[in-house]
Parts: structure tokens; C-alpha cells; sequence
């Protein structure tokens, strides 16, 4: 069931999502070849902390980290490992989930290390885009599917593809919630958005095929192709007048 939220809620989801902005506005500069994505993890948990808030992904169905850092062909929830070391050309998405008094947020951004290949350039741009053009479609009596539909057209016209196993979702007071949001589909279809929706749209898109797999780790998604993949998120809230982005100053 997709629970609405009032103004009051939205306003303490908002704060949340002030928290991780600003965690997201610092972390580019840690950015760079030769640091690990344990590193990373360790600075978002203080840095989150700093801001009052904690790290909602952690023992979220038993996850081992603060945050999911996932790197070149992996997807999303890349366990973060010292043994990880960012090098010239990767790229890395990192996801970050933020919880501060009883509600969460939900963000992730995909950054290029160094220097990178243009056909990578051109997959995080599309990506980014794609999440743009789907928060676009997120206003009262809009099909939800429109954003599904949006993203696959915008992502296919590049020439990528969008992975079809996970999805955006509904977030609140749990880090996932109803509804379910895909990032491929028809157009005009399903349930109907309503203001008081607090939605995480995130764009998940291959140079290759859509296919993935997991790793034996039980966490890191991967293309089945092995092809690089590039992932964009925020958390918005559906308004009278349309979104409002809560995960961007």
C-alpha cells in the first residue's frame, strides 16, 4: 500500500535530505585514483554522523556497510573493501542512504575517476539525464509509468540499456516502500501518482545488455556482460505543483 505523506512528514524528509546533499556536495573531492572504496565508506559514516544523521543502509537486511560503492560492471551494492582501489578511467556509483528522526532518504551518483573513456562519459551524461527527464513525469495524476517509460526511451535513444531486475521505489520511514518503480515499461498505465508521494527514482543503465547477475557475495550486482554501468537517484516528493527534489540543495 503507498502510504502519503503530509506536509509536516515531507518537511522532516526534507531535513534528511538536506543531510545527504551536503554529504554528496563533499564527496567528489575524495574522488581519485588510489583511494579505497572502504575509505569512502568510512568517511560517508562519519560525515553523515557529523550532520546528525546515521547511515540507513547499514544492517538493512543484515548489509555489511554504511554505504553501496559500485564500480566499472558493477550495478549497485557494491560492498565496500579496502582491496577496492579506485584507478584512472573507472567509474564508481555511490549510493547512500541517510536516516534523521524517523525519516530516510535516498541518493546516488555516479562519478568519473580521472580521466575516462568517452563512450563512459556518455553513459554517466545519459544516466543523469534519464533521471532528470523521469523526475519530469512525477506530478498528480500522472501515471507512474510515465517515469518507467520516460527513462527507457530517453536511455535506448543513447543506445544503452536499462537494467530490468531492480527499481525506484517508494521511501519514508523504511528505506523501501510502495511503490515499486521500473525503470523500463509501457506508457499510461498502472496506478495514478498523488500528491503526498515520496518517491526514490533511480535509473540504472548498461553500455551492454540489460542482463545482471550477483556476486557470490551475496550483495554486488553485476552486468552479465560485464559492461560498465552507471547509476543516478533522488528522492522527490510529488507536490500540487509538481517534484520537488529532496536529496539536492
Amino acid at each position: 500500500m503507498v502510504e502519503l505523506k503530509t506536509e509536516e512528514n515531507i518537511a522532516e524528509i526534507r531535513r534528511a535530505g538536506r543531510v545527504l546533499a551536503k554529504v554528496f556536495i563533499k564527496i567528489q573531492k575524495k574522488i581519485a585514483p588510489g583511494i579505497s572504496t572502504q575509505e569512502i565508506d568510512n568517511w560517508i559514516k562519519s560525515s553523515v554522523e557529523e550532520y546528525g544523521g546515521s547511515c540507513a543502509f547499514f544492517g538493512y537486511r543484515n548489509y555489511p556497510a554504511n554505504s553501496c560503492i559500485s564500480v566499472n560492471e558493477e550495478v549497485v551494492h557494491g560492498v565496500p573493501s579496502l582491496n577496492k582501489v579506485l584507478k584512472e578511467g573507472d567509474i564508481v556509483s555511490v549510493d547512500i542512504g541517510v536516516k534523521l528522526g524517523r525519516y530516510c532518504v535516498d541518493a546516488a551518483v555516479t562519478y568519473p575517476v580521472g580521466n575516462i573513456d568517452r563512450e563512459r562519459k556518455k553513459l554517466i551524461d545519459a544516466t543523469r539525464k534519464a533521471l532528470e527527464l523521469g523526475i519530469r513525469e512525477a506530478y498528480p495524476g500522472n501515471f507512474l509509468s510515465n517515469i518507467s517509460c520516460r527513462i527507457q526511451r530517453y536511455v535506448e535513444s543513447c543506445g544503452f540499456s536499462v537494467v530490468r531486475d531492480l527499481a525506484g521505489h517508494g521511501i519514508g520511514q523504511n528505506i523501501h516502500e510502495d511503490p515499486e518503480i521500473p525503470n523500463y515499461g509501457r506508457p499510461d498505465c498502472g496506478i495514478k501518482l498523488k500528491k503526498g508521494m515520496v518517491l526514490a527514482i533511480e535509473p540504472m543503465v548498461n553500455v551492454g545488455n540489460w542482463e545482471v547477475e550477483v556476486l557470490s557475495d551475496g550483495w554486488t550486482v553485476v552486468t552479465k556482460d560485464r559492461s560498465p554501468s552507471a547509476h543516478f537517484e533522488h528522492t522527490i516528493a510529488i507536490l500540487d505543483n509538481g517534484p520537488e527534489i529532496l536529496t539536492r540543495l
